[in-house]
């Protein structure tokens, strides 16, 4: 499964710094605003450990990590929902995107300039947030026009998403983003809702880019911020884009867990945005391991045997006959599969199996 997330945010937040970072790309990061013009993409590999320790028990040919694709998205500034700066490719892109990583600045520093004069990261946000609501409504308006015409002739699907419409434009007229509104709607309306690709009904990272001293306890920006979104359920975590900037730049593993332990840090903190983007979109991690190869493969939690090994090919799923599925802890614990066998403790699951995070499985199948 292709999972993309933009990096969003007002220019000169940090947002082309972390996607570097990220990627190891070379997007330009400079003191001014919109040096990203054109969106840049970047893939990365999801950190799992589990993978690790399959291959080191199953000796495979190659090893393959599930991967994330990431865009760099141009700096956004207030009037972009009526084209000013950047504003119409910025919401063009952004709406492709599965989920958005939100970056606002929590640090200071005299020397990065602002673009609205001073760091307030709660009204950064409320920018973007005002700017989106903004296209939100146009895109609303402009489809409830149309159903109100087709209403007059009395198609009752029709009716239904005028309904539905009516009920999103006065909850965005409040100021209020989409997605709160997705958790108490009934599955119909969130088809319909679907369609419309709106910008806020996506799930949201923000990422808090703060200074050296601030990465584990915070600062006052971020302290503020934290309440400023109390109400959205939303997840945040805080980043030194600096710092993921010159970890990314270290030649080799030795050289990172040094720096790391220097800098009192358990891991690098771009493994952290991935595992809680994961987490932001429902996903899970199953492997498939064999000699020739040991993989990662992504699925949305509460999928079932056939969707699975449709994500490997779509001839799995067509042709679905069975699944074979071992534990994780089953298979590390006992060392091998023969062993998994011996002890009994390989499962055969049909199609309604709803797979589980970490399950090692094989796909019987006929076409």
């Amino acid at each position: 499964m292709a999972l993309q997330c933009g990096i969003v945010g007002l220019p000169n937040v940090g947002k082309s710094t972390l996607f570097n970072a990220l990627t190891n790309g070379k997007a330009l990061a400079a003191n001014y605003p919109f040096a990203t013009k054109d969106p840049n993409l970047g893939v990365i590999t999801v950190p799992d450990p589990r993978l690790d320790k399959l291959a080191e028990l199953v000796h495979p040919q190659r090893t393959v990590p599930t991967t994330v694709e990431i865009l760099d998205i141009a700096g956004l500034i207030k009037g972009a929902s009526q084209g000013e700066g950047l504003g119409n490719q910025f919401l063009a892109n952004i709406r492709e995107v599965d989920a958005i990583v939100h970056v606002v600045r929590c640090f200071d520093d005299d020397n990065v300039v602002h673009v609205d004069g001073s760091v307030n990261p709660v009204r950064d946000k409320e920018i973007i947030d005002l700017e989106l609501g903004l296209k939100d409504l146009e895109t609303v308006d402009k489809r409830l026009d149309k159903l109100v015409r087709a209403v007059r002739v009395g198609n009752k699907e029709d009716q239904r998403a005028a309904e539905v419409l009516a009920e999103v434009k006065k909850h965005l007229e409040q100021g209020r983003p989409a997605r709160e509104l997705l958790v108490s709607l009934e599955d119909d309306a969130k088809a319909i809702l679907k369609e419309l690709s709106l910008l806020t009904a996506k799930p949201v990272l923000y990422v808090c880019n703060v200074d050296e001293g601030a990465i584990e306890k915070g600062n006052a920006h971020t302290e503020l911020f934290r309440k400023s979104v109390a109400a959205e359920n939303a997840e945040v975590i805080m980043i030194c884009a600096g710092i993921e900037a010159q970890i990314a730049d270290m030649d080799t593993l030795e050289e990172r867990n040094e720096f790391l332990e220097m800098m009192g840090l358990a891991e690098p903190g771009v493994n952290k945005l991935i595992r809680t983007a994961y987490k932001l979109l429902n996903l899970i991690t199953y492997f498939t391991a064999g000699e020739k190869e040991v993989r990662a493969w992504t699925v949305r939690r509460g999928a079932k045997a056939p969707e699975a090994a449709g994500v490997i090919h779509s001839d799995f799923e067509k042709g679905f006959i069975r699944a074979e599925v071992i534990r994780y802890n089953d298979f590390t614990t006992l060392g091998s599969e023969a062993k998994v066998k011996e002890a009994g403790k390989m499962a055969v699951e049909g199609k309604e199996y709803v797979v589980t995070d970490g399950d090692i499985m094989h796909f019987r199948f006929n076409v």
